[in-house]
């Protein structure tokens, strides 16, 4: 019986070993950030907060393809990445397709892509007129893709969008479109349950091109009171 204790304890402590031998990995020692911007104009691509762009990303050792999130605002962070070479491909956004970098990552790396939008929203006024918020703007197109619609979202804060909102209202186009036309949305407080009087909202405009797996666009949101 003691003898098979002993062994018991011996093997107990060889696989105690072997653990703390397969977990000696460095933690991750790095960060990657940056914002993706408009190649012409300097400014932030805004986002869906729900399927808007990610990021895919490869470490040079592994096969494993890993993700990133964009937020709303254009802008990307990870404060988990081992220090090494990565292979780094934004995909699914709303601006031409971009290639594959190589990026070195050491420390706290600042990695901005710089993109042309499918569509730019120009010249943007947002207002509320009596029962109704207003907005006027002008669509810019880079590419030959028609645009599909547009859109007024109000949501609780700068990331309403097409995704996520308390009130929505869509305009179909199905045509290409210059950038000397302003373009008209209202949203009538009074027929939407979705808004409440009294209460403060954002306000953003967006618009979508009519192409397969195509992301709205957006201008930045302005904040209302009702």
């Amino acid at each position: 019986m003691k003898r098979t204790i002993r062994i018991i304890g011996v093997l107990s402590l060889f696989c105690s070993l072997m653990a703390c031998e397969l977990d000696n990995y460095d933690r991750p020692a790095a960060s990657i950030h940056g914002v993706f911007l408009d190649k012409d104009t300097g400014e932030p691509i805004e986002q869906d907060i729900v399927r808007g762009t990610q990021i895919e990303y490869q470490e040079g050792k592994f096969t494993a393809t890993q993700y990133m999130a964009v937020k709303p605002d254009g802008s990307y962070r990870n404060n988990l990445m081992f220090l090494g070479e990565y292979r780094i491909t934004p995909v699914r956004g709303n601006f031409e397709p971009l290639d594959t970098e190589v990026v070195k990552i050491s420390g706290d790396t600042q990695l901005d892509f710089h993109v042309i939008p499918y569509l730019r929203i120009k010249n943007v006024s947002i207002f509320k007129n009596g029962d109704k918020v207003k907005a006027l703007f002008k669509i810019q197109q880079t590419g030959y893709d028609k645009v599909s619609k547009i859109g007024l979202y109000a949501g609780l804060d700068q990331a309403a969008g097409a995704t996520v909102n308390q009130s929505s209202v869509e305009i179909p186009i199905g045509d290409n479109v210059t950038d000397d036309v302003y373009y008209t949305i209202e949203m009538d407080i009074t027929r939407n349950t979705g808004l409440k009087s009294g209460r403060t909202y954002y306000f953003r405009v967006g618009a979508l091109i009519d192409a397969p797996e195509a992301k709205f666009n957006y201008a930045p949101a302005v904040e209302l009171s009702l």
